[in-house]
Order: structure tokens, then sequence, then C-alpha cells
């Protein structure tokens, strides 16, 4: 509790501080001592850290005094009568919005978050919208300011903690500047906050309804953010969350799913499929399948050499619901783009045997009848072929 009260006492004076306001530092005081200090005394610092200040702009620190109000006034439901845990984690906002040593408040506000309640007193505590801010910090600060880069990757890691569920938190996180920090941790950060950035974007955009609105300019850049997460992080779990992500971004956006052609989507997913486990390999290829919905997706992935054998060794050998989705790439292939080299591939490589096996013996109905499909309309090419089973000689 005492460490609650030198929060919320003004730097300057050391009195509780009535209108708490912010320097560009992040570094709060009370609102008429930082103007003497600022436009009396001409001083162009941090009083509290002694850095130069980007602009002598003050910023209201509202949570704050919600927080000093709540402590100072008896009859309201303050911080004083809560329970300790939640009063010590009300002290640690405090610090993370108001203190000069952001990065560790921000750890030790992540490592006091060890059970659920904790962390949804935390969001009651608007402890959501505090970090935010911290994380918003990304847009204006230099790039060799590593321990206000470190603040901001901090931050994230402790919003990765949260529940992201309520309106009020989705609705700060929503916000255009929110999105483009996110954007911006997804280019610069560390492979860990990558993964935190992704995967509070994830649960944002689980609660809205256009995921390309909510994107807005910065589809292309978190395309290419996605890609990058899945080449560079093949087996972790940053990489299942870009591919659900991207899932759901191209069922939701033809011009999303264009998009990612153009940055090589196609070429990337084919080169990862071969070493995927079961999990990634059906992702990996429900995104191919996707993509080659387009007459531009068939195109780019006929362009990759192994395209063609890369999905067959995933028939038959993986799973049941690998097994459909490479089926229905090679009927949206053999189908509606059943080049000469296509054909030559599929009996080279063996798709030609395996939709064979399919269309005889597979349960499902509406696989065996794409099977049947995929033969009936490429059986005359594949006859010259000597892989071609002998037994479909007289397919009609």
């Amino acid at each position: 509790m005492e460490d609650a009260m030198k929060l919320f006492k003004c730097p300057i004076s050391m009195e509780l501080m009535q209108d708490p306001v912010t320097v560009s530092t992040g570094v709060s005081y009370e609102r008429k001592h930082i103007e003497r200090w600022l436009f009396t005394c001409n001083m162009r610092t941090c009083p509290a850290t002694m850095q130069i200040l980007d602009s002598l702009e003050l910023t209201p620190n509202l949570t704050l005094r919600r927080l000093i109000s709540s402590w100072a006034n008896p009859d309201a439901q303050k911080i004083a009568t809560l329970s300790a845990p939640t009063a010590d984690l009300a002290s640690l906002l405090a610090a993370v919005e108001s203190g000069p040593f952001k990065v560790s408040s921000l750890r030790k506000l992540q490592d006091a978050l060890t059970t659920e309640e904790e962390k949804l007193q935390v969001v009651r505590l608007r402890g959501v919208e505090v970090l935010g801010k911290v994380v918003l910090q990304i847009l204006s600060i230099d790039g060799r300011d590593f321990t206000a880069f470190r603040a901001c990757e901090e931050a994230l890691a402790a919003l990765y903690l949260l529940p992201i569920s309520d309106d009020v938190s989705v609705s700060f996180l929503s916000k255009p500047e929110f999105i483009t920090a996110i954007v911006v941790m997804l280019e610069r950060g560390s492979s860990e906050a990558r993964l935190h950035a992704i995967a509070v974007l994830q649960r944002v955009a689980e609660k809205s309804e256009d995921w390309s609105l909510l994107l807005g300019d910065h589809d292309g850049e978190f395309l290419t953010s996605l890609l990058e997460l899945l080449s560079d992080d093949v087996m972790g779990k940053a990489s299942v969350i870009a591919m659900d992500m991207m899932i759901k971004l191209f069922i939701s956006s033809n011009k999303s799913s264009l998009k990612a052609l153009e940055f090589g989507a196609v070429h990337i997913l084919l080169e990862l499929l071969p070493d995927s486990n079961t999990n990634r390999c059906e992702k990996l290829l429900l995104l191919l399948e996707i993509l080659c919905q387009s007459s531009e997706g068939r195109t780019v992935f006929l362009e990759h050499d192994m395209g063609v054998a890369v999905v067959t060794k995933k028939i038959l050998r993986v799973s049941d619901v690998a097994t459909k989705l490479g089926l229905k790439i090679l009927w949206l292939l053999g189908t509606l783009h059943p080049t000469h080299k296509l054909l030559d591939d599929m009996a080279n490589y063996g798709s030609v045997r395996k939709v064979v096996v399919l269309m005889q013996f597979h349960h499902s109905v509406k696989l065996r009848a794409k099977a049947k499909e995929i033969i009936r309309m490429n059986h005359l090419k594949w006859k010259q072929h000597p892989c071609f089973p002998r037994e479909l000689n007289d397919a009609s």
C-alpha cells in the first residue's frame, strides 16, 4: 500500500497528485509543478529521468487520476478497501503508467498474473488500456531507444496474458493506431514479441465482423509479416496462429488472397508442406486449397515444379482431412486448369493412382465423385501415358 502511495505522489513536490499529467518520457507529474518546471524555469528535461523531452505537450493521465481518487476517497469503491493482491496490482499498473522504470514494473506485473482472477482484476482496473498505451509508444520512439522499445515488448507480453473479450478492451485495441503498432511489432520485434503481437491481434480480430476492415491499409504489411512468421517459426506457436489468421483472412477477403499470391504465399506454403506435422499439414493444405479456388492461384501453383508431387505425397498418408484437401486441390487443378504439364506431373508423381484408389474405395460420396470427375475429364490424355492404370483403359 505504501508503494502505491509513492507512485501517486508528484516526483517534484512529493505530494499526492490531484491533476496528474504525463510528459513525453511517460512519467507523470502534478500539472502545476511540471508547468512551473517547463515554462517558468524554462527547463527542457524530464525531472525524474533528466531525459530531453521530445515535446512540451502534457497529456492528462485520467487513469492515474481515477486510481488516486479511489485511493483517497473513503466513500468510493476504492483500492484501499480491496484485497491486498488487488491493491498490489493497482500499484503495479500505476507504476507502469506513471513511473520512470516501466520495464521492471511491467515484468513485476507479468509475474503477478498467476491466477485467472488476478488477470480479470487487471482488466477491471483498465489494465488493457494502460498496457495498450505503452505499446502505442512504439509509433513515436527513436529506433535507437532500446529501453523504450523493450517497454513496448514487455507491455505486449503482459497483454498476452490477459483475457481480451470485454467490449471496452476490444474497442481500445481495435483502434487504427493500435493495429499500426502491432504491425510495427511484427516487423521489428523479437520472436517472442511477434508471438505476443499476433496472439493479441487474433483475439481482437475474433471479435471483429470484418477482418479486412480491422486491418485497414495494413493488410499488405500484415500478410508479409504472417508469411515471415511461417518461414521463421516453422514448428512454433506463432506459425500456427499465423496460419489460422490467414485462413480467416482469405475466406473473408478475396483481395487479401490475391495480395498473398503477389507475396509468394503459394511457394512458401508448398516449401513448408513436406516437413509439416499433421496439424500444420492440414492447415497448409487448407490455405493452398483456398488460394487454388482462383485462376490466379492455380496459375501460381503450377509454376512450382514440385507442387503436384508435394500435395500428392500427403494424400492417404497423413489424415483423412489431409486426403480430402489434397484431392480437392487436384480436382481444382485437374478440372479447371488441366495443362499438359499438370497432367504429366499427376501421372509421373502417382497422383492418378491415388485418385483411382479414392474413386473406388473412399467412404465419402462427394470425394469419390470429385475423383471420378478428374479421371473422366482427363483419361484420354492419361491413356497414352505408361503410368495410367490398365484397368481404366476403357474409362468413359
